[in-house]
């Protein structure tokens, strides 16, 4: 056979040899032992991490002829029948293209079959996700009444996608994105039987760009390996494979921009990109550089922790110069322009205002700065004060106190509410219109709350309706400012009689009063109206024409028509 792929060579065959996957091979080496096998499995995480591996060596661990057993033997029969694909009990159907009905009920007619040569037929799904809801409403019978003799294992990098009712019959493990550390001691191990010496550098470039994926990390290190055309694979080779730019370069435009050197920091520019860089992957390695910054000025103990960075004289020299308000502001610009990028047609131009505004920043940010080291000096100076006061006290004059004239006390200003708006309202005002305010009253206020009107639903928190007519409605606020504040904004009544419009049906003009004036205006409008209704009672004088016309002729025959 002709030259395999490092990730086809290295796969694992063994638990042992998953890395970075702990808690899942350790649950499954319990569960074997223990003889705990469940007719359903889903194995969900990003790509490259182990899913379809762990599947493999779980099918060949029960139906090794040493189970139960912690790992398979690799040695008996079945494990060697199942590692070549030899053994037709250990399906492996990849979901993407056979996602339709017709497909999974094949599978659904013939679980029901035992196996020809191993204990366990076992059915590895992967993408799973792929498949077509139909083929799920298939699949799910299967899943909840299985043979004996069957186990599924379903993979996939999307489990959002899956039906819960497909989720809640399997058991369920998360893989987890790979550390780089994890990743460069494999690595390790497999250039250590190869043959093919690495600069421990360059693999950590190799781990980093990987992101989380041992089968990427082993393409990008055979695709150094063929790169490579010294005897060692070195870091500029991992640089090149990976497309990320070499400290050196990234040193110098930090360098640049701290000291608002803007034209060399866009001839940098200039010559990565006539190298072929990438310009997403030049933001991604400003940002990890930043980022591993911050955690050297913290402590330079955590170099383990670096993503980007190998700390030589340079970069300690900038960590030292730069403030981390600094960096912050550097990190932040960045990632704004990672995601402007993303929708440009020109990330040449893109980069190049990035960079001059990241070297403007820096002359914000020294401003501010020397603000800031004023305003702490200032503060100094003040409790230094202070202390003195305390110690030897505040000398006091003999004078008399002075007590200041009534006349010239300040008065608190309080909102005064429209008392002859609310007596209107309060005339013309029902008891069912008020009940259908009070009961859409939550409704208005929610609805504010998920409008971004936060601010006025807060000032409405403390408040209920007391009146209501057909056109208009009294408020009753707990404190005055609230009421002031929402009386005085066209914005917050606006808004409030489009929310009710919404809820009731008809406009309504709020009036707003403070509980404080609400019990006064109330006693006042209910005085006014008895007086009203007993000069109503009083009787009428007669009219003229009528009284000579009784006297005439007598009651008895005067008729009055109106």
């Amino acid at each position: 056979m002709g030259y395999q792929a490092l990730y086809r060579v290295w796969r694992p065959q063994q638990f042992s040899d998953v890395i970075g996957q702990k808690y899942v091979t350790k649950t499954m080496q319990n569960a074997l032992e223990q003889e705990k096998i469940s007719h359903a499995y889903l194995f969900s995480g990003p790509r490259g991490t182990g899913k379809t591996s762990v599947a493999k060596i779980l099918a060949k661990a029960v139906n090794c002829e040493k189970s139960p057993t912690r790992e398979p033997c690799n040695e008996c029969p079945s494990c060697l029948g199942i590692t070549d694909g030899s053994i037709s009990d250990v399906i492996e159907i990849d979901a993407a293209s056979n996602n339709g009905v017709d497909e999974i009920r094949d599978i659904r007619d013939k679980v029901k079959y035992a196996p020809n040569s191993v204990k366990y037929k076992v059915y590895i799904i992967d993408e799973v996700h792929m498949l077509s809801t139909g083929a799920f409403n298939a699949l799910l019978k299967t899943l909840e009444e299985p043979p004996k003799h069957v186990i599924f294992i379903l993979a996939t990098t999307e489990p959002h996608k899956i039906p819960l009712t497909i989720i809640s019959r399997c058991q369920r493990f998360d893989f987890k994105r790979i550390g780089p550390e994890d990743i460069v001691e494999r690595m390790q191990t497999i250039i250590g039987n190869t043959g093919n010496p690495c600069d421990e550098q360059a693999l950590y470039i190799i781990a980093r760009a990987a992101e989380g994926g041992m089968r990427d990390a082993l393409s990008l290190l055979d695709q150094a390996i063929s790169f490579s055309t010294n005897e060692k694979v070195t870091v500029e080779d991992a640089l090149t494979v990976t497309g990320s730019v070499s400290q050196i370069f990234i040193n110098d435009i930090v360098h640049a921009i701290h000291h608002k050197d803007v034209s060399k920091a866009l001839r940098l520019l200039k010559d990565l990109l006539s190298l072929g860089k990438d310009p997403i992957r030049l933001i991604e390695d400003l940002i990890l550089y930043f980022r591993d910054m911050l955690l050297y000025q913290v402590s330079s103990q955590m170099a383990d922790s670096f993503e980007r960075v190998v700390v030589d004289d340079q970069f300690k020299e900038l960590a030292e110069q730069m403030h981390e308000q600094s960096i912050y502001q550097m990190i932040d610009g960045l990632n704004k322009a990672q995601q402007e990028m993303k929708w440009t047609n020109h990330p040449r131009i893109q980069l190049e205002v990035m960079l001059v505004k990241l070297c403007h920043n820096k002359a914000e940010i020294t401003h501010g700065n020397q603000d800031f080291e004023q305003l702490n000096m200032k503060i100094s100076q003040l409790e230094s004060e202070l202390r003195l006061l305390k110690t030897e006290g505040v000398a006091v004059k003999a004078e008399t106190p002075q007590t200041p004239s009534p006349s010239k006390s300040v008065k608190k200003k309080t909102y005064k509410a429209p008392v002859g708006k609310i007596n209107n309202v309060l005339k013309h005002a029902t008891k069912t219109d008020l009940q259908v305010l009070k009961n859409h009253w939550s409704d208005l206020l929610s609805t504010l709350g998920n409008q971004n009107m936060k601010s006025v639903s807060a000032l409405l928190s403390g408040s209920e309706p007391v009146a209501a007519s057909n056109t208009a409605f009294v408020v009753k606020f707990k404190y005055d400012i609230h009421c002031e504040k929402v009386m005085y904004s066209n914005q917050y009544l606006e808004k409030i009689s489009s929310v009710l419009m919404q809820l009731i049906g008809k406009p309504l003009t709020m009036e707003g009063i403070p509980e404080s004036q609400w019990q006064q205006v109330r006693e006042d409008f209910l005085v006014m109206q008895d007086s009203t209704e007993e000069d109503n009672n009083e009787p009428k004088e007669e009219d003229p024409i009528i009284s000579e016309a009784r006297k005439l002729v007598g009651d008895e025959l005067l008729e009055i028509k109106d």
